[in-house]
């Protein structure tokens, strides 16, 4: 028999017995793996063995097999056929090479049929993965990365361990995107551990890549915690309520509620108001604003409040992808009807953001409207800026395009002129106007 299947032959259970004097032994146990691996893979013993770098052991053990000496040098060549037939004539195995081998080593195995096992094991693994995925567009990308990249596998290397994975990550996709729920909540309600979802565990880490694909980022998370927290806001989950933000300037408030009182007393002194989320879910009201402004960068934000002050029209800053306080004050203004504007960053990041912000708040009664974000805006700043830069080149822009529906044809302008215009060098008209 074996140690481990293949790895090498043993001494035979009943010493002196033909077959184990001619092919039992350690020195040919080689030859006999040669052949085990051609029976499994379905491969006639026709042909010879070569083994480099032969010991004299192994040699004078094929001489004894076959009765003849090896010709010289460092290879051993063996004839499968020739071991065949001395087998079967010398009667130490009547059927010959295959039964010898299975008198040595054990049973065959069926390796094609290992393989289809295996592969429908891991198929019915992904099954309701699949299932969650189906019909949704914006995830097949993200399964197929899944299959390329092998990361389910190295995550759970078998189809028993992956199944319930994948049906935890199934149950978290099936919720997602959500209006806002706790991470901790999320993973007890869709995995049974309040933190399965957490860093580092593995469920976390599929989900996490999932929800980056929902919010058009890259699907391997980076390892930082805002990272992951950008990631989990895109598709509505918060991890803490205190840390999560939105920065906000010249909203109007009430004399009833919280918040209400905060936004008031922020929009008397002409100063930013910096909200947690924490605020927004505790208040049970819509926010009523009529036309709100929304800039990317907070840098917008601060110019407006020192140069219009308490005069400041309502303005929210999203700071890139927008946080879970971002979304939840965007979506208590769509909800008290308001009208947006959107500006950002003229690169194809602030393209998937604009579109996130305008697919999130266009779901209720609001509209969402470009804020000098079309094509006549971007080549205007394009011109001024490479004007004013004229000594120092543009950065380039980045990345795959992504498709402006409001106006089809800035991303046809941004992929000609392929320069990346910051929001910043637009300041000056975006001041203006919000005065």
């Amino acid at each position: 028999m074996t140690d481990g299947g293949t790895d090498r032959v043993t001494e035979p259970t009943e010493d002196g017995t033909r077959l184990h004097r001619l092919l039992g032994g350690e020195p040919t146990a080689w030859l006999v793996r040669r052949a085990r691996d051609r029976l499994e893979a379905g491969r006639p013993l026709t042909g010879t063995v070569t083994l480099t770098g032969a010991t004299e052991e192994q040699r004078r053990a094929v001489e004894r097999l076959t009765g003849r000496p090896p010709r010289s040098g460092t290879s051993l060549s063996v004839s499968l056929p020739e071991v065949d037939r001395v087998l079967r004539g010398s009667g130490a195995a009547p059927g010959g090479l295959a039964e010898a081998v299975v008198l040595l080593t054990g049973p065959l195995r069926d390796r094609d049929r290992d393989r289809m096992d295996t592969a429908s094991a891991w198929a019915a693994a992904f099954a309701p993965l699949d299932d969650a995925v189906a019909g949704r567009a914006e995830l097949a990308a993200w399964r197929a990365w899944l299959d390329a990249t092998g990361v389910v596998r190295r995550l759970a290397p078998s189809p028993d361990v992956a199944l319930p994975l994948l049906n935890q990550v199934a149950a978290v996709l099936r919720r997602l995107p959500s209006p806002g729920v706790p991470i901790g909540r999320l993973a007890a309600e869709c995995c049974g551990d309040a933190h399965a979802l957490d860093d580092g565990h593995p469920a976390g880490t599929l989900a996490l890549s999932a929800v980056r694909a929902l919010a058009g980022l890259p699907f391997a998370a980076e390892m930082s915690a805002d990272s992951r927290r950008t990631g989990w806001a895109a598709a509505g989950v918060h991890l803490d309520d205190l840390s999560s933000l939105v920065l906000c300037v010249g909203l109007p408030g009430d004399t009833h509620t919280a918040l209400g009182r905060l936004l008031t007393l922020y929009r008397e002194t002409g100063q930013p108001a910096m909200l947690t989320l924490r605020q927004l879910r505790s208040h049970d009201e819509v926010l009523s604003a009529g036309l709100v402004r929304v800039c990317e960068n907070p840098v917008v934000i601060a110019a407006a409040a020192d140069e219009l002050g308490r005069c400041c029209p309502p303005l929210v800053c999203v700071g890139g992808q927008p946080s879970a306080a971002g979304w939840k004050l965007l979506d208590l203004l769509a909800a008290g009807g308001a009208e947006f504007r959107y500006h950002g960053d003229f690169d194809w990041g602030g393209i998937r953001i604009a579109s996130a912000v305008r697919q999130r708040v266009s779901q209720g009664r609001s509209r969402w409207q470009p804020w000098r974000f079309d094509r006549d805006a971007y080549e205007a700043a394009a011109t001024t800026a490479s004007a004013v830069q004229a000594a120092a080149r543009l950065p380039r822009l980045a990345g795959e395009p992504v498709a402006t529906p409001w106006d089809p044809g800035l991303a046809a302008a941004m992929a000609r002129h392929a320069v990346r215009i910051e929001e910043e060098l637009s300041l000056d008209t975006l001041l203006a106007d919000l005065a």
